[in-house]
């Protein structure tokens, strides 16, 4: 039975709807501030808690709800005849039920310019106690942060005319989650301020389901996609316009071809299965740019995931509409190129902005977290070291730099062969750098003639620089660093090739 409820929120949605309906089953309400007043405005009767505490709310709205009459409310056993007689001898009422969301902290941290004297002023310290005591006397109180949970409760009640044991240990469980997320934002922000960042002492992370997934890499496995709390970002805050449910592996897929997209200013797409390409191209508008993607590995493409880094226009639509792909995300999508893709029941058609920069890049282990910056050094050919006799020339230059973007976004060992503007043969994840090299050289064919290679890490032999000569590679950018450099160099020299050391490894393992 609920004789008592409390109710202090941040977020309104809903409050005066569910405070009808307790107040409807014969529940006082107790509240606090801006939520005392919209309720009463609603004509809605409710008590200020200091007819509680009979003890003013001071200092900014600092001290209010930390009083013994209100946790004393909370957090007595109703059991225990000490607890009732203490209850009963300093005039504290039961509370029953504690309704209570938190200070707008991530909101107000999330403006342009907050300064650290506001950011602080919105950490809420009544609100947490009050949701912690509550969601630790479950057995007694029921503890609401959610507002999606008002209608159960009030259906709950009208049926039950309590709260169930299992319900109340749900709202705690959830409760703690909600007070524990709020602490880790704050955390969070405040570490950087310390000289804590990237890598603080204690990691820590709060993230909310977004949906299940259907499985994960596997039917066998169970998986669902969540987002980081607080404002949306990166594939968190993706749209999906039209198409069947995403996968676990449609989602890995999604993030490397997002990021590799985004390495150019021009017109670009790709075309990524199992997380490496298919084809990249940029181009002067975005159709063709996907064409030449297409025509990169016309077979891999079957099925593939493809990013855009312009809005899909109905041209572009109708030439990806040709072949099965998994997605297509973009910026945006024109009605006219809508039109076209949705004809196709089950394309996913994802609209998302530009990545963020200066993520961190985690990955689970047994027991134990691995992060790390992203891989995102800016860097300028004037500090590349030419190597060999010949140099390269301007075109050449051009499809150096195009092949050294896009390498490092390939798994290791990775070779890549392009063009000043799309890429040509790919060899990812290979035990060796020849194996990948030569998967990379028999996919383009004939095409690697005059074309250029990349590898992420250097060549700890001469071999791989053979073999491209014997495909008649033009020229290869590379880091450098192994102690059989000048084998490599030597090689170079003897077949014509120009061979540019970036003296910077980009290793994906």
């Amino acid at each position: 039975m609920i004789k008592n409820a409390l109710l202090s929120v941040s977020d309104k949605r809903g409050i005066v709807d569910f405070a009808r309906g307790l107040v409807d089953l014969g529940v006082t309400i107790y509240s606090t501030g801006g939520t005392l007043k919209v309720i009463k405005d609603a004509g809605i009767p409710a008590h200020a808690v200091e007819d509680l505490t009979h003890f003013p709310e001071m200092m900014d709205g600092r001290v209010k709800t930390l009083h013994p009459v209100v946790h004393g409310g909370i957090l007595a056993l109703r059991n225990k005849p000490d607890h009732r007689a203490a209850m009963e001898e300093h005039g504290i009422e039961p509370i029953d039920l504690v309704v209570v969301n938190l200070y707008p902290f991530r909101e107000t941290i999330a403006k342009s310019g907050v300064t650290l004297d506001e950011a602080i002023e919105n950490i809420d310290i009544g609100g947490p106690t009050m949701v912690r005591s509550a969601a630790k006397n479950n057995a007694y109180v029921g503890v609401v942060v959610n507002p999606d949970r008002y209608g159960q409760i009030l259906e709950q009640l009208k049926q039950e005319g309590c709260l169930t044991d299992t319900y109340r240990l749900a709202l705690a469980q959830e409760a703690f989650a909600h007070t524990a997320a709020y602490d880790t934002a704050i955390a969070n922000y405040l570490a950087p301020k310390v000289g804590q960042a990237p890598m603080p002492h204690t990691f820590l992370a709060a993230y909310e389901k977004v949906t299940d997934l259907r499985y994960g890499e596997n039917p066998h496995q169970t998986a669902a996609f969540y987002k980081e709390i607080g404002q949306a970002s990166g594939l968190g805050a993706m749209k999906q316009l039209h198409g069947k449910e995403l996968s676990y592996n449609n989602i890995v897929d999604m993030e490397a071809a997002w990021n590799m997209v985004w390495e150019f200013q021009e017109p670009a797409a790709c075309i990524i299965k199992h997380t490496n390409p298919c084809g990249v191209a940029r181009a002067t508008s975005i159709h063709q740019a996907y064409v030449n993607a297409y025509q990169a590995d016309t077979t891999s493409a079957f099925g593939g995931i493809v990013a855009l880094n312009r809005p899909v226009d109905a041209q572009t639509a109708q030439e990806m509409a040709k072949i099965f792909l998994e997605v297509i995300m973009a910026p945006d999508f024109s009605q006219e190129a809508l039109d076209i893709l949705e004809a196709k029941k089950n394309i996913r058609l994802i609209q998302l902005e530009k990545p963020q920069e200066n993520q961190l890049v985690l990955k689970k282990v047994s027991g134990g977290l691995l992060v790390q910056t992203e891989d995102t050094l800016a860097e300028s050919p004037a500090a590349y070291d030419v190597v060999t006799e010949v140099k390269p020339t301007e075109d050449q230059w051009k499809a150096l730099e195009f092949a050294w973007k896009m390498v490092k976004h390939v798994k290791s060992n990775a070779i890549l062969v392009s063009n000043a503007t799309s890429t040509i043969g790919v060899g990812a994840g290979q035990m060796n750098r020849v194996g990948a090299a030569n998967i990379a050289l028999d996919q383009a064919g004939d095409k690697a003639k005059g074309a250029v290679l990349a590898s992420d890490a250097f060549f700890p032999f001469g071999d791989t620089v053979e073999t491209a000569a014997q495909h008649g590679i033009a020229a290869i950018i590379q880091p450098g660093g192994s102690i059989r450099d000048q084998e490599s160099i030597d090689a170079a020299n003897k077949a014509g090739i120009a061979m540019v050391f970036t003296k910077i490894r980009h290793f994906k393992h």
